[in-house]
């Protein structure tokens, strides 16, 4: 990774700039304050934008509502440019973040773009939700921030090595060991609570067996007295349906009696009816001989023809009036239309002349006079149809009481010529009255026969009582022997169910019991030989680093300060300074020793991670952030040999220190006038 182009906008104490990073070392000079720590931080922050309890205005210019910072930059070979825009609102807030590739230009999320700034120099996965520490450690850590971790607490330094190296996982996994182990033991305990009861039910289904068997056998017993019950009902059934036949047999007859007496009285009826039709029918003859005119009948067809004859008449003038009256109406009409479009007129349609108020009124009185005579022809027209319609009435009120006295002839004329016509119905009606009279001696004889049969039957009726109550009691019986042996299976059925249940739940609680042994031996597993394992690969895995940092450190201090000096790291990585074998404290080391020490482990610590991140992309750029600070003259000669031994691609360091300009390849000035910095060249 190397850095080509910075452009900054309103950032801190810049109005504007543009930076051009050439490749080799560079020198960012200037005096205390001028603004080269600005253009670091907005290296960082043009690749990972705000972190963590970083604040906007910590980047964003006072008084101004809108910053920007873009930065152009080389990876493999490939052209990328990351621009971030702050703005002023409520707080200060990253607006807008966009990334270019091969001149692709997408505008995307914050999150999503750090993700692949991350990807792009290939930091492991697990540095994505971290802060900047792995950045921070192998490009741009500030002199101070690594004064700082030196003299941390021993703890503190460890855990942030720890994240920096990526071997912090094992003490997670140590930590997540112990909740884990936690957790197994509560399971176990929680498991161990759900199997108290196990033997009590693997004696509980024994008992449930043993229940099961007594109840399989009563119930084979209830099975054997119900067949032997149903044997004796279906012989009683058979008993009683031979009573039920003779019972039959008197209901039958009894119904015989029922039908004979009902034949006996219609027979009777039928006698009775014949003698009253022998006596009407005499009546009748005495009658119709009575009642019947000729001379009556004959008059009335006469009056009758006359009448209608006379109504035909009437009839047609009715008509022919009716249509006299249609046709006033319609002429009336015609003579009210004139008058009303004579009115409207005013030229006449023939000559084409105006039509005068006299001649309308001319024409007007014409058809007035035409209109009453038509109006007087109506009204005698109307009286006529009038007188006619009553006459007409009165006429058909007549031929309807003719009709009516012809339809009574007629029917006594007809009577009396059916009767002529039957002279042989009285000897009829006497034949049938003597069948009549034979038939009820029949069947009176036939009634006292079957009343004698049904008083021999009546003895199977009480028989059939005795026998139906002997059913009923054997029903009743086998009826309760039937819910007994239902219930009963029914019992067996839940014991066998609650024999299932029981089995199920022992084997469910086996199947606990074998997790619970299984849980205490992955307990003991992991507490033992689990945490034994991690927590020797973790120790493994630092010695290594450690006596890698620690060579390197010595090696870099070694360059600074030739002299009596020696140093190494102790367990937790904390600088062992010593002097023809006594121990120096750092803090009474002077300014320039310190500086020495913290640029030593600086720099064995960018080379340690490089090693063991092998693959991350920014191994070749490293940023010095006033490397120099407190150096003696002999020390600064020294910084020389120190770029000759990093040779890395692009050295960026920023210092106030002229004499380091003639050890690099490019110096950029920046000055700061009135509070405004500014590059110089």
């Amino acid at each position: 990774m190397k850095f080509k182009k910075l452009k900054i906008q309103n950032i801190r104490s810049y109005d504007k700039a543009e930076i051009i990073f050439p490749d080799g070392n560079l020198l960012l000079s200037g005096d205390i304050g001028s603004g080269k720590t600005t253009i670091l931080l907005a290296t960082e922050f043009a690749l990972f934008g705000l972190q963590p309890g970083q604040k906007g205005t910590s980047i964003l210019k006072n008084g101004k509502d809108e910053g920007l910072v873009e930065l152009e930059f080389e990876i493999d070979g490939k052209q990328i440019i990351v621009k971030r825009i702050l703005k002023r609102k409520k707080t200060i807030t990253q607006d807008s973040t966009f990334i270019t590739i091969e001149g692709e230009e997408k505008e995307k999320p914050i999150t999503e773009i750090k993700n692949q700034i991350l990807n792009l120099i290939n930091y492991p996965k697990e540095f994505t939700k971290k802060t900047n520490l792995l950045y921070r450690f192998t490009v741009y850590t500030p002199q101070e921030e690594m004064k700082q971790i030196i003299q941390e607490n021993p703890e503190t330094r460890l855990n942030t090595l720890r994240q920096i190296f990526g071997i912090d996982k094992y003490k997670k996994i140590k930590e997540n060991s112990q909740i884990l182990i936690s957790k197994l033991r509560e399971i176990s305990r929680l498991k161990q609570g759900q199997i108290l009861d196990l033997e009590i039910l693997k004696s509980s289904i024994q008992e449930k067996k043993n229940t099961l068997k007594q109840t399989k056998n009563q119930f084979v017993s209830l099975k054997k007295e119900i067949q032997e019950i149903s044997s004796i009902k279906t012989q009683k059934e058979s008993e009683l349906e031979k009573i039920s036949e003779k019972i039959s047999e008197k209901i039958k007859l009894e119904n015989e009696i029922e039908k004979t007496n009902l034949l006996l009285m219609t027979k009777k009826e039928q006698l009775i009816k014949i003698e009253n039709e022998i006596k009407q029918l005499q009546e009748i003859v005495e009658k119709v001989k009575k009642n019947f005119d000729p001379i009556e009948f004959g008059q009335i067809l006469n009056d009758l023809d006359e009448k209608q004859e006379l109504n035909e008449i009437k009839n047609k003038e009715l008509i022919k009036l009716s249509l006299k009256s249609e046709s006033l109406k319609n002429k009336l009409s015609e003579l009210n239309a004139l008058n009303q479009k004579i009115l409207k007129l005013n030229t006449c349609p023939t000559c084409m002349q105006q039509v005068s108020t006299m001649h309308k009124n001319n024409i007007f009185d014409t058809t007035e006079k035409e209109i009453n005579k038509i109006a007087r022809d109506t009204k005698i027209n109307q009286e006529q149809i009038k007188k006619i319609k009553n006459q007409f009435e009165e006429s058909q009120a007549q031929i309807s009481q003719l009709t009516k006295r012809k339809t009574e002839l007629e029917e006594i004329k007809l009577r009396l010529k059916l009767i002529q016509n039957n002279k042989t119905k009285p000897e009829e009606f006497e034949k049938q009255k003597s069948f009549l009279e034979e038939d009820i001696k029949i069947l009176s004889e036939q009634i006292i026969r079957l009343k004698n049969t049904i008083l021999e039957l009546n003895k199977f009726e009480r028989i059939f009582e005795i026998k139906n109550k002997e059913l009923q009691e054997i029903e009743t019986k086998l009826r309760l022997n039937e819910i007994q042996k239902a219930q009963t299976e029914k019992e067996i059925e839940l014991i066998q169910e609650q024999i299932k249940n029981i089995e199920i739940e022992i084997k469910e609680k086996q199947k606990i019991k074998s997790e619970v042994i299984y849980l205490n031996e992955l307990e003991t597993w992991i507490s033992t030989k689990f945490f034994e394992l991690i927590s020797l690969v973790e120790s493994s895995v630092m010695n290594h680093l450690r006596n890698e940092f620690s060579e390197l450190f010595g090696r870099w201090f070694s360059i600074l300060i030739p002299d009596a000096f020696s140093v190494k790291l102790d367990d937790n990585f904390t600088p062992i300074i010593e002097q023809q074998n006594y121990q120096l404290d750092y803090n009474f080391l002077s300014g320039g020793e310190r500086t020495a020490v913290a640029l030593a482990y600086r720099l064995a610590l960018n080379q340690t991670i490089n090693s063991i991140l092998s693959e991350i992309k920014t191994k070749g750029l490293v940023i010095l952030d006033e490397p120099t600070d407190g150096f003696s003259q002999t020390q600064l000669n020294k910084i020389r040999d120190v770029l000759q031994q990093l040779n890395i691609e692009q050295l960026i360091i920023v210092s106030h220190d002229q004499k380091i300009e003639s050890f690099v390849d490019n110096v950029i000035k920046l000055k700061k006038e009135n509070g405004i910095s500014r590059v110089e060249g």
